[in-house]
């Protein structure tokens, strides 16, 4: 079972309350690493939420939203698609208002401007919401998730990226994804091992069909933020690595490094990380257990 974060030990009442304190620690993290706080993308995890807080983040203008499981993630997008759309049809009530061409960030000492644009034909993508998978993907299951996010963040293997691949060519889109990385070496957890992530990013690139954006990462468990900056330095150097080796392309620049979720985000950020994954310290502590918590499921192919 892959690693999980200790819930932020003191977290305020309310879920605007929770999410104002979260904006505000990515913004002071982003200016101790002299950067802006629209130069990370805070990616609200659902896992823990409730329909209603949901409705509630996407009132006080989210957009990016993330989920680690399959069948979650449809059932919150498919929530978020209905409500948008009533939204519409209520003239005196509050929406989102979203250019589709929005440039969220552009990455700190990269020239290039960091764009997740939404896809026109994808659930709420008018509306500017995007999904992101975090979670393992399975072959089984990949062709599903297409349909609703606009990246991976959680790409190990080269079996699921010829999957994906397989899925882009008959859509004839584009897939992005991003490279998880298991730094630390823990058999428990999804991940590519650190030696192998340079060749299976040269098998993605020769793909038409699927791009590397970046990487991704998740820190072992510990009750101490601290102890996460080994792991989120590791992956920062091999990102870095990556970009001076050319990876990525001027339609899909190689310039997302997305680490830290509700107990080690602002490590994260310090350490260079342009996505952070949010759940419990927005929406507050799971019901049945921590927020990074996931069970692998059977992979029927």
């Amino acid at each position: 079972m892959p690693s999980a974060k200790s819930p932020v030990p003191t977290s305020p009442d309310t879920l605007e309350a929770r999410y104002a304190l979260v904006q505000a620690r990515v913004a002071d993290a982003a200016a101790k690493s002299r950067r802006k706080p629209s130069d990370i993308i805070l990616c609200a995890v659902t896992k823990t939420a409730d329909p209603e807080q949901i409705k509630g983040l996407l009132q006080l203008g989210h957009r990016d939203f993330a989920e680690n499981r399959v069948q979650q993630l449809i059932q919150h997008a498919s929530i978020v698609e209905e409500y948008l759309a009533r939204q519409k049809l209520i003239p005196s009530g509050k929406k989102l208002s979203a250019d589709p061409n929005d440039t969220l960030f552009a990455a700190s000492g990269n020239s290039k401007r960091v764009e997740l644009k939404p896809v026109a034909s994808l659930p709420g993508a008018k509306e500017g919401v995007r999904w992101h998978m975090i979670g393992h993907l399975q072959r089984n299951k990949a062709k599903k998730v297409t349909e609703f996010v606009r990246l991976i963040h959680s790409v190990d293997s080269l079996r699921i990226a010829e999957e994906l691949q397989h899925i882009a060519l008959k859509k004839d889109h584009v897939i992005e994804v991003l490279i998880q990385v298991n730094c630390m070496g823990e058999e428990q957890k999804f991940g590519c091992p650190l030696p192998a992530v340079i060749p299976l990013a040269e098998q993605i690139q020769s793909m038409i069909n699927v791009r590397v954006r970046g990487l991704m990462t998740m820190a072992p468990y510990s009750d101490t933020p601290e102890d996460s900056r080994v792991c989120f330095t590791r992956c920062r150097e091999l990102y870095e690595e990556m970009c001076t080796l050319g990876f990525g392309e001027r339609e899909s620049p190689f310039n997302i490094l997305s680490m830290g979720m509700s107990g080690d985000y602002e490590v994260a950020i310090s350490e260079g990380a342009n996505i952070v994954r949010v759940g419990t310290a927005i929406f507050g502590a799971a019901k049945t257990g921590p927020e990074q918590a996931e069970l692998p499921e059977p992979d029927e192919e």
